[in-house]
């Protein structure tokens, strides 16, 4: 493995560690016997008669396990819902598998238990709520009239559609009866905590997981003109959302615990320590994956021709989200298009690595979290007769970085803060910092198909 392609799986590392979601809710979430500490609020634990947890997301059953450190024999129960994946589960909460991004049944039964859980609280009652990217999808509750069938319809036409998380929020929330807020209006009047691990750009509480805590501003009306935006005939049935200042939120707060900002911090600092010039070009990038590949393209084709803004090697990183618009019939996500689309804008421009991948090990519907590539790779493709545009033109970017070792795969990370981004632009010399032999031996460099 060459030095960049080391590197750049090094810094992607040290994001996923700062975005784990065990030691996020631990630092925002304590208990002293006698208070829980709550960000910079405290509530004194002989308030309330029963705690459980409630809540959905990738991240789910590291943050319910979180919580259960604190409180122990505290919590008398709960449900979230999970994606099926392995590892250790709490004791006193049980968890979910749940379909995602494409809403099933599993989730559907057990948003409805959580609504029972809600609806029989009472006012010295607390409610944990862990919320992490995919929490959308693994909540579904269709509104009376609506079907889950039919809500599944919907979604898998906005993500081939190319709208972006806060459109699709808006259209779940109106045909949710657990989204934008109504999770906790069920419960009042019990009190309502909420931790967050945010996979949104801006990390907006009403978007992340629809908001399930949280007023909604948003309208029936937003719903239904995002649909027909994209095409897609609205349902006969949406219904209205609780708005800031309802009375049946008063009780309910939140804390964000974790970001793809912390994970990028993390990532530069692990980017400096090795000896490249680093710079953070946004943590809230959206927007058509192909545009925003070129643009990074620019940037580091600018380094290499002028030294600007710095000299050789320069680490560039970006975190958030882009999207996809399918075009073809290939297999890919936003990550390996983005590498794909990358390398062919920097084409005989000089010595870059480009890495993208999903901070959650999951990019589309593929078992990798995204792709590594070196500008050299268009002539290793060209070699084993590849035409890298036509697989991009196809949405294939799967098929092309398989055939040519350059896929990451993780596997599920039981975290989600979107997405992270390195390019390295130049060649780092041998002479430069370089990780100690203790520090080695503790990194584990993810699997990448050689």
């Amino acid at each position: 493995m060459n030095t960049n392609r080391r590197d750049a799986l090094w810094i992607f590392r040290a994001a996923l560690k700062a975005a784990d979601p065990y030691r996020a809710v631990l630092a925002h979430f304590r208990c002293d016997g006698r208070v829980i500490t709550f960000g910079r609020s405290r509530y004194p634990l002989p308030g309330f008669d029963r705690i459980q947890v409630i809540g959905a997301g990738k991240a789910g059953a590291a943050m319910a396990r979180a919580v259960e450190r604190v409180l122990g024999a505290r919590i008398t129960g709960g449900l979230v819902n999970v994606p099926e994946t392995g590892g250790s589960k709490p004791r006193r909460v049980e968890l979910n598998p749940s379909g995602h991004p494409i809403p099933d049944a599993r989730g559907a039964g057990g948003a409805a238990r959580m609504l029972e859980i809600a609806q029989a609280a009472g006012p010295r009652d607390l409610l944990i709520c862990v919320i992490s990217g995919g929490a959308s999808a693994m909540l579904p509750a269709p509104v009376p009239r609506l079907t889950l069938e039919a809500k599944q319809e919907i979604t898998r036409r906005l993500l081939r559609s190319g709208a972006t998380i806060h459109e699709m929020n808006i259209v779940r929330k109106h045909m949710s009866s657990i989204k934008g807020g109504r999770l906790a209006s069920s419960a009042w009047p019990a009190t309502t905590l909420t931790l967050i691990l945010s996979d949104v750009v801006g990390d907006d509480p009403r978007v992340i997981g629809s908001g399930p805590t949280v007023a909604d501003p948003s309208t029936c009306e937003d719903a239904r003109r995002i649909l027909e935006h994209y095409g897609i005939e609205p349902p006969p049935t949406l219904e209205e959302t609780p708005k800031p200042g309802d009375p049946a939120l008063g009780r309910a707060h939140y804390e964000i615990v974790g970001s793809n900002r912390q994970a990028i911090q993390a990532a530069a600092a692990e980017a400096r320590a090795l000896g490249y010039r680093t710079f953070v070009l946004s943590t809230s990038i959206e927007g058509e994956t192909r545009d925003i590949a070129a643009m990074h393209a620019a940037i580091a084709r600018e380094v290499l021709a002028s030294g600007q803004p710095a000299r050789p090697p320069v680490c560039l990183l970006s975190g958030g989200e882009t999207t996809v618009t399918v075009r073809g019939n290939g297999l890919g996500g936003r990550n390996q298009e983005f590498v794909l689309a990358a390398m062919l804008a920097l084409s005989g421009a000089g010595p870059v690595t480009v890495l993208s991948a999903g901070t959650d090990g999951i990019d589309g519907p593929t078992d990798a979290a995204g792709a590594i590539a070196h500008s050299t790779i268009l002539k290793k493709a060209v070699a084993l007769g590849l035409d890298a545009r036509e697989y991009l033109k196809n949405n294939d970017s799967y098929r092309f970085f398989e055939q040519l070792g350059a896929l990451i795969k993780t596997g599920p990370t039981g975290t989600n803060v979107m997405d992270v981004r390195v390019l390295l632009v130049g060649e780092r010399s041998a002479a430069a910092p370089s990780l100690s032999r203790r520090r080695r031996r503790n990194v584990r460099v993810f699997p990448v198909l050689d």
